[in-house]
């Protein structure tokens, strides 16, 4: 059986259940496919920490138990290794099996870059760099401040409009793969009603504003502020699960003015299992991009989003520039304003039933992990 191999980071997130759903949508999908697939993570030392920020042994035990739990509960159980750091230790399977199914597999596809083990990287046959937060680390490689693509022989992002006119993600000379994100529709059953409009999302996240071309690209927190009293202008109601930093207080002071329902991200979406109920227990969801994806006209659609639609939830999504990409109106509603957005969460709620159905029909269409991944893979000349 054929390999695929797929690096990224999942146990220094441990608590983060969307962001592991990101990255497992991508091994569920390619063994659907017919492939032998091998998720290697690492988590050093200094990667886990507690409350304060500082490295604890005691978080580091938390967040490997939470990733190996995670990956035997999404059936990965023999398919992956936690590489730890220190003399050659590992996780699940040992070094010496990551590089024997390293060497064997068509690609490693290596999600932002995240590792960067020599021995791992000059065993592949093929390095595959996934960009799934475009736009920053473009731009950082021509400002000069970071090269995340450096040893990889091909690059895919989910920037699908990266080298159109109208789009401002620098290419860097980089003869982009573009794709979208996969969702492993038998994980994702369409479940009916539900009473509240939700979303869950970090507020700033790892990264800072980027300074480019005499512009600043920001963050989710400079576009959700230009909707702040979104739920007080609709019927509602609205609430969204967000990882918002206790030093914006004055931010969380003006969504509860403006009708936000606030839940805590840690109990709502602290594990791909309760993220799932929580986002298939919605009416529908809000999605508000971060500025860089917005003003870039990245053409960027949210994982979550996808998640959203193959559960048949409507999505109420600010226009990135997927809309040359993708049909709206029926399950897919977009936004660039307050305005606009006050009207599309009105739409969604008086004919519910029909972008219900119009959600998971394009789940079906655009998202299905088996028609994105094989594409992904045809681009890439892989049979």
């Amino acid at each position: 059986m054929a390999c695929l191999a797929v690096a990224g980071s999942i146990a220094q997130r441990a608590g983060y259940g969307g962001h592991a759903w990101a990255l497992i949508q991508y091994l569920l999908g390619f063994r659907s496919l017919g492939y032998e697939v091998v998720f290697i993570d690492f988590l050093s030392s200094s990667m886990a920490t507690d409350e304060r920020g500082v490295p604890s042994p005691t978080a580091r035990a938390r967040s490997i138990d939470w990733f190996t739990g995670e990956m035997r509960r999404a059936g990965l159980e023999g398919s992956y290794a936690l590489l730890l750091g220190e003399n050659g230790h590992s996780v699940g399977l040992s070094r010496a099996e990551v590089l024997e199914r390293v060497a064997r597999s068509r690609f490693l596809l290596n999600v932002m870059g995240f590792i960067d083990d020599e021995e791992i990287l000059e065993a592949a046959p093929r390095r595959v760099f996934l960009d799934i937060d475009p736009g920053f680390c473009q731009m950082w490689r021509e400002l000069g401040l970071a090269d995340q693509f450096q040893g990889h022989d091909d690059f895919v992002t989910v920037a699908e409009n990266i080298g159109r006119s109208d789009c401002a993600i620098p290419t860097c000379g980089i003869p982009w793969t573009t794709t979208r994100p996969p969702v492993h529709l038998d994980s994702w059953r369409t479940v009916y009603g539900g009473e509240v409009i939700t979303s869950v999302g970090s507020w700033r996240g790892p990264y800072a504003p980027v300074e480019y071309r005499g512009r600043s690209y920001g963050l989710r927190v400079h576009e959700f502020r230009k909707f702040t009293e979104l739920p007080r202008l609709t019927q509602g109601p609205f609430e969204v699960a967000l990882d918002i930093d206790p030093a914006d207080s004055g931010d969380t002071e003006r969504l509860k003015r403006g009708g936000w329902g606030l839940s805590n991200p840690a109990l709502v979406a602290g594990s791909p299992d309760r993220y799932r109920r929580y986002l298939q227990g919605s009416k529908a969801e809000v999605a508000i991009a971060k500025e860089m994806y917005v003003d870039t006209r990245s053409g960027w659609f949210s994982d979550r989003s996808a998640c959203y639609l193959a559960s048949g939830k409507p999505v109420l999504a600010q226009d990135t520039g997927f809309t040359d990409n993708y049909p709206v109106g029926r399950g897919l509603v977009s936004f660039g304003d307050l305005d606009e957005a006050v009207a599309g969460a009105e739409d969604i709620s008086v004919d519910w039933d029909r972008h219900s159905r119009g959600a998971r029909a394009l789940a079906e269409e655009y998202f299905d992990a088996r028609k994105v991944l094989g594409a992904m893979l045809d681009r890439l000349g892989v049979g």
